[in-house]
């Protein structure tokens, strides 16, 4: 799984990728500061299990803090795109293949409308940040269109020569961003198309084809960035109630950058996510002036930052993943006594089966039943799992 993070030029685009990952990126108050997309790792949390059976987790991977687990997943900073970025405008179509690769896009906006169409900072407010949600769905969507225009006419002609099925020959043309025959199949019917032929389809059919695809493989949730800016709640208010379909969270990326450095010199404990932190080093004048304003105005305000939020709302709401840990109804550790090391991401309605297919693909091939640890109940292989189970896998050794 990927995330990608993306949005224009100057609105915190590489802040919020560096407060997610810790990681080395050039921030700047200029367009195209970030050239070649940035890779790293990020984490996503939730309550972790061990307090229910009295123990302390060993993560292979990741970390867990006040028993709060913090799984890693992948995410890229791509540079800032500008209008006509399908077009190859601002480097745009290098940008937009760099996405392709992504499972969920986190677009970050300036929610206080102080940067402009080209990333350029403006007095905060001179802008309508309900904009840049438009243009980059646009963008994406002209990406899309782009794609199958290029070679629907041919593509479409050679499917019903070969009398070959639309919902099979478009997936197999377009797997590329992400088509599936499930998908594919959906949208068809979804906009009336299963009675035509390909090579009879107008452009105005591929392209609502095209568009529907884009939403369904790069579903997206906007980070409503810089909120602690004064007149910026006020908007980020008239962009819920303008955007009722869109999932919009505020943050301040700043902030959550600004805690997350203090907590790793030691200065502070924070958690990602907390909505308060506390002071254990000798702070400096300038710094406890900060941190008291943060905590005034971002975290006591809003509840958090909204950069852990914002990452959970992806993994969990967004792309509807569940978190499920491996483990024994007898014995909790691994073979080196790590106490619940390891803890994966899956997609929900996931069986007992594609856990252990997870896990390693001999248990799959080898599966004979499955424990739900909490419950001490076998199931079998087609049993649902939930999120936060503890399951032990049982195979033919």
């Amino acid at each position: 799984m990927i995330i990608g993070v993306v949005g224009k030029a100057n609105v915190g685009k590489s802040t919020f990728f560096k407060a997610a990952t810790l990681m080395e990126v050039e921030i700047a108050n200029y367009p195209f500061a970030t050239i070649k997309p940035n890779h790293g790792v990020g984490f996503v949390s939730l309550k972790c299990v061990d307090t229910e059976f009295n123990v302390q987790c060993n993560p292979r991977v990741g970390f867990c803090r006040e028993h709060i687990r913090f799984v890693p997943v992948d995410m890229i900073d791509v540079a800032g795109l500008v209008p006509g970025a399908h077009e190859g405008k601002g480097m745009g179509l290098e940008f937009l293949n760099d996405l392709n690769q992504a499972d969920a896009l986190i677009h970050v906006i300036d929610v206080s409308g102080g940067t402009n169409e080209k990333g350029e900072p403006l007095i905060p407010g001179e802008y309508d940040p309900s904009q840049d949600i438009l243009f980059l769905e646009e963008e994406l969507d002209h990406w899309y269109i782009k794609i199958f225009q290029k070679v629907w006419d041919k593509f479409s002609r050679q499917a019903v020569m070969d009398k070959e099925d639309s919902v099979k020959a478009i997936t197999k043309q377009f797997s590329g961003v992400g088509a599936t025959e499930e998908i594919v199949e959906g949208i068809i019917k979804g906009k009336g198309l299963e009675e035509k032929r390909l090579n009879e389809w107008s452009r105005e059919d591929v392209n609502k084809v095209a568009s529907e695809l884009r939403r369904i493989t790069k579903p997206m949730i906007i980070a409503a960035n810089k909120i602690d800016v004064k007149g910026a709640y006020e908007t980020y208010l008239r962009l819920k109630e303008q955007f009722r379909d869109r999932v919009i969270v505020a943050c301040s990326a700043e902030s959550e950058l600004a805690l997350r450095e203090a907590d790793k010199t030691g200065l502070i404990d924070y958690i990602p996510g907390e909505s308060d932190f506390k002071v254990k080093g000798q702070l400096s004048g300038v710094q406890s002036k900060a941190l008291e304003f943060i905590r005034e105005n971002v975290l006591k305000k809003y509840g958090g930052t909204g950069v852990q939020q914002v990452i959970n709302s992806t993994i969990f709401d967004v792309l509807k993943y569940i978190a499920v840990f491996p483990g024994g109804v007898n014995k909790l550790a691994d073979k080196d006594g790590n106490i619940l090391p390891d803890c994966f991401l899956l997609p929900e309605g996931s069986t007992a089966l594609d856990f252990a297919y997870k896990i390693h693909s001999d248990l799959g091939d080898r599966f004979i039943r499955a424990i739900d640890v909490r419950k001490k109940l076998t199931v079998g292989k087609e049993h649902i799992l939930h999120h936060r189970d503890v399951i032990e896998i049982i195979s033919d050794k």
